[in-house]
C-alpha cells in the first residue's frame, strides 16, 4: 500500500475507500474502480503484480480507465497507454467569493436535466462524464430562454472536503462570467456544509488556473493521470 499523509495525495483511493465507498467495485486489498455509470476512475492498492492484474481486469474492452494519483503508475500488464498528463491539484483558501453584481440566476439541476448536462459535458470536455455523473452531488446551472448555458457541481468527496467539478459552458456563451458565477456558487454551498473546496485542472491550462486562483484556489501539488485501455 502506498503511504498516504493526506487524502488528496491519493484522491481516487481516498474517494473509493471513504465517503464514496458505496460507488466502488472490486477488492480494496487489490484494486478498485468506480461504478461505470459515474465515470472511469480506478486505482490499484499497490505496485504488486496481483494488484496490477486486478486493476487491468476492471478495464472494460473498448473503454478507458483513468488512474489519478500523487505518483505515476506503471502500465498494468495487458493494457495500453491512452495518455499521461499532469494535473494541478488546487485547494481553496479563505472564504468563498461573494456573488458579483449582475450575476445570472443560478438554478439547481437534477435528473430532468441529465440529457442536456451530458450534451454540454460532451461539448466542453470538463473531464470524464457518464450517465450517472450528475448524481455525484449538487449540480447547478444557468438557463436562458430555456437553454442550459453552463453548469458546475461536485465529484470527489474527502473528509471535510469536496471537489468542484463538471465546470462547462457552451462555446458561444463564454466570456460572460458564467463559469466564475457557478464555481463561486458551488464553493459557497460546500463551505455552508462545512467542507473545503478543491479541484483539479490540467497543469498546462493556464487560463483555467488563473480563473481558479482569482476565486481563492491555490495549487497544492501536481498529481498524475494515466488513462489505459485494452
Amino acid at each position: 500500500m502506498r503511504t498516504i499523509t493526506h487524502p488528496l495525495d491519493r484522491p481516487v483511493w481516498s474517494m473509493l475507500t471513504g465517503r464514496q465507498a458505496h460507488l466502488a467495485e472490486g477488492d480494496p486489498a487489490l484494486a478498485l474502480r468506480i461504478d461505470r455509470g459515474y465515470g472511469v476512475f480506478g486505482i490499484p492498492a499497490d505496485d504488486s503484480p496481483a494488484a496490477q492484474a486486478a486493476l487491468a481486469a476492471h478495464v472494460p474492452p473498448g473503454e478507458e480507465l483513468w488512474i489519478v494519483d500523487g505518483e505515476p503508475w506503471p502500465l498494468p500488464p495487458g493494457t495500453r497507454e491512452v495518455k499521461r498528463a499532469l494535473l494541478a491539484q488546487m485547494v481553496a483558501e479563505g472564504p468563498p467569493p461573494a456573488p458579483r453584481d449582475g450575476e445570472p440566476p443560478i438554478i439547481a439541476l437534477g435528473d430532468a436535466d441529465a440529457a442536456e448536462m451530458a450534451a454540454l459535458a460532451d461539448h466542453a470536455k470538463p473531464g470524464p462524464w457518464g450517465p450517472k455523473t450528475h448524481l455525484y452531488g449538487p449540480f447547478f446551472g444557468v438557463r436562458e430562454d430555456g437553454r442550459l448555458l453552463a453548469m458546475a457541481g461536485q465529484r470527489m468527496l474527502m473528509p471535510g472536503m469536496a471537489e468542484v467539478s463538471g465546470v462547462s459552458t457552451w462555446e458561444d456563451c463564454r466570456g460572460r462570467g458564467l463559469a466564475r458565477a457557478l464555481i463561486g456558487h458551488v464553493m459557497r454551498a460546500m463551505v455552508a456544509r462545512g467542507e473545503t473546496p478543491f479541484l483539479h485542472s490540467y497543469a498546462d491550462n493556464a487560463g483555467a488556473i488563473a480563473l481558479y486562483e482569482s476565486l481563492g484556489f491555490r495549487i497544492r501539488r501536481e498529481v498524475h493521470v494515466l488513462a489505459i485501455a485494452r
